[in-house]
C-alpha cells in the first residue's frame, strides 16, 4: 500500500491523551482531504490516548468487562469522521486499543456498520501485552524480589512503528495497537509511505520527532504552550490541533488544522520539541536514538513552521517495560473557610486533622495560599508565616495501604462541619485506588511483535 516513492505523505494528530476533546478531528479531517485534493499523495490520521496511568485503569476496566478495556471516548471520537476517512483513504493509526485492541477493532467494525459504510479492513497489532505467565521468568530476571511483593495490573513493553508499518502495507485502512512508543503512531505511516530500511536512521529519526510533535495534539498548536500577556494565543478555545508534511528523508512541516484557533510557531515548536525529552543527543525510542542537538527550526509561512536536520542512531537493544500495580488508596478530603481569619481557621483544621489522624502521613494544602508549590512533608507551609486570606480551600490527602484507613480520613474532614473550626463548609471527599509503577529493559527479541487483520 505504499504510494509513489516521493508523493507527499500528510499525518494529522486528532486527540493528544485520552480524555482529550472529542471534537478535534473534524477540522483536521477537513485539512487532511484539502491537501489530497491539492498535492495527491497520502494522509493518516492519528490518535494518540494513552498514559501509563490510562493504560493501567483499562486494564482493571477489562477486568470487569472482558469486552471494555480500550478508549473509553472511541465512539465520540471516530463516528464522526470515520466515513470521510474510509471515503478519501485517509488511514487510521492509534493506540486506543488500550488493553484491549481487539475488542477496539470490533466495535470499529460494529461502528461502521452502523453507519452502512463498506467493512473497512482492521489490523490488530500485538507484542506490547507482556502479563501472560509465559513473561514472569523474563521479568522476574530483571526486576527481581519487588516483582514477588505487589499485586500486577499490567505489564506493557513500548513497542515501535514496525508491525504499524507492517500491517499498513498488508493493506489496513485502519491500525489499532496498544503500547506502542507515542511517535512510533507517526513512523509506522511514514515507515510504509516511502519503504525506508529499518535501519535508515536519519529518515527514522526525522519522523520520530515528526510525531513528536504530533504527539500532544493541540500542545504544538499553542495550547500547553499559551500564557496570556507573555506568549499570547488567538482562538485558544477553538485551538486546532497539528497536521505535518513529512518528506521522504524524515524533514517535516508543521501546521494546524485549517479555520481553527491557535498558532503554530517558531516558540511553540521549539517549546513542544524539547518538551520531555531527557537527552537532546540521544532522544531513546523503540526505532531509533533521535539527535536533534544539530537540528534546523524555520518559520516558512505563518502556521507552518519546518523541522530539518534531525540525526539518527542505531537503536538500543532493549525495550523499555511498564509493570502497574495496586499501591493502596489515596483518600482525600476538601473544606473551605471564608471571610475574617479564615486562613488561620483552616490552618487550626489541619491541625485537627493531623492529631487525630496520627498514623497517616496527611498532605496539606491551602487552596488560595499554599497549594501547589507546596511539598508532600508540610515544610514549606510550616515555613511559611500565617497571613489573612479571606477565601481559602483546606485539602488534606494520604496515600493509605487499606480502605479502612482511607475512609478514616474521609469522615474526620466530614466531622470539621460542627466539630471546627468555626464557619467550615463545602465539603467533599474522595476515595481513589492508586497505581504504582516499576519500569525495567528487556531484551528486544524476547518481544515478538505483528499484527493480524480482523475477520469480517
Amino acid at each position: 500500500m505504499s504510494a509513489t516513492p516521493h508523493a507527499p505523505l500528510f499525518i494529522g494528530c486528532a486527540a493528544g491523551f485520552s480524555g482529550d476533546r472529542v471534537d478535534a478531528a473534524g477540522p483536521v479531517v477537513d485539512t487532511l482531504i484539502a491537501r489530497l485534493a491539492e498535492r495527491g499523495g497520502s494522509a493518516f490520521l492519528i490518535f494518540e490516548t494513552l498514559a501509563e496511568r490510562t493504560l493501567a485503569l483499562a486494564q482493571l476496566r477489562r477486568r470487569s468487562d472482558p469486552q471494555a478495556g480500550y478508549e473509553p471516548l472511541l465512539d465520540l471520537m471516530l463516528r464522526p469522521v470515520l466515513a470521510r476517512c474510509l471515503q478519501h483513504s485517509i488511514r487510521i493509526v492509534s493506540n486506543f486499543g488500550a488493553a484491549n485492541p481487539p475488542a477496539a477493532a470490533r466495535h470499529i467494525r460494529r461502528m461502521a456498520l452502523e453507519l452502512g459504510l463498506p467493512t473497512p479492513r482492521i489490523a490488530v497489532v500485538h507484542g506490547d501485552d507482556l502479563s501472560a505467565s509465559a513473561h514472569q521468568a523474563l521479568l522476574r530476571s530483571q526486576l527481581g524480589a519487588p516483582l514477588d511483593a505487589v499485586q500486577v495490573v499490567s505489564t506493557n513493553a513500548y513497542i515501535g512503528a514496525e508491525p504499524l508499518a507492517a500491517a499498513l502495507q498488508a493493506g489496513a485502512q485502519i491500525v489499532v495497537a496498544g503500547r506502542v512508543a507515542d511517535p512510533s503512531l507517526t513512523v509506522g505511516p511514514a515507515l510504509a509511505h516511502y519503504g525506508w530500511r529499518n535501519d535508515d536512521w536519519d529518515a527514522l529519526a526525522g519522523a520520530t520527532m515528526a510525531g513528536h510533535l504530533l504527539e500532544c495534539g493541540a500542545q504544538v498548536c499553542g495550547g500547553y504552550f499559551a500564557d496570556p500577556g507573555y506568549k499570547d494565543v488567538p482562538d485558544l478555545a477553538h485551538v486546532g490541533f497539528p497536521v505535518a508534511e513529512i518528506d521522504a528523508r524524515g524533514g517535516c512541516i508543521i501546521g494546524k488544522a485549517e479555520h481553527t484557533g491557535g498558532l503554530v510557531s517558531l516558540a511553540s515548536v521549539k517549546e513542544q520539541l524539547l518538551y520531555e525529552v531527557h537527552d537532546p543527543a540521544a532522544y531513546l525510542t523503540p526505532d531509533v536514538v533521535a539527535d536533534i542537538s544539530q537540528a534546523n527550526v524555520n518559520e516558512i509561512s505563518p502556521n507552518r513552521v519546518a523541522l530539518r536536520g534531525v540525526r539518527g542512531h542505531a537503536r538500543t537493544d532493549t525495550l523499555k517495560v511498564n509493570v502497574c500495580h495496586e499501591g493502596g488508596w489515596l483518600s482525600e478530603g476538601e473544606i473551605s473557610y471564608a471571610g475574617p481569619r479564615a486562613e488561620a481557621r483552616a490552618r487550626l483544621a489541619a491541625d485537627v486533622l493531623r492529631q487525630r489522624l496520627p498514623a497517616l502521613t496527611l498532605r496539606v494544602d491551602l487552596i488560595g495560599v499554599l497549594s501547589v508549590m507546596g511539598d508532600d512533608a508540610g515544610a514549606l507551609l510550616q515555613a511559611t508565616p500565617p497571613g489573612h486570606a479571606t477565601d481559602v480551600r483546606l485539602r488534606v490527602a494520604a496515600a493509605c495501604a487499606g480502605r479502612t484507613q482511607a475512609e478514616q480520613l474521609a469522615r474526620e474532614v466530614t466531622a470539621l462541619y460542627t466539630c471546627g473550626p468555626a464557619g467550615g463548609g463545602g465539603v467533599r471527599t474522595t476515595l481513589t485506588p492508586r497505581l504504582n509503577t516499576l519500569s525495567c529493559l528487556v531484551p528486544r527479541t524476547a518481544v515478538p511483535t505483528g499484527f493480524e487483520m480482523l475477520e469480517a
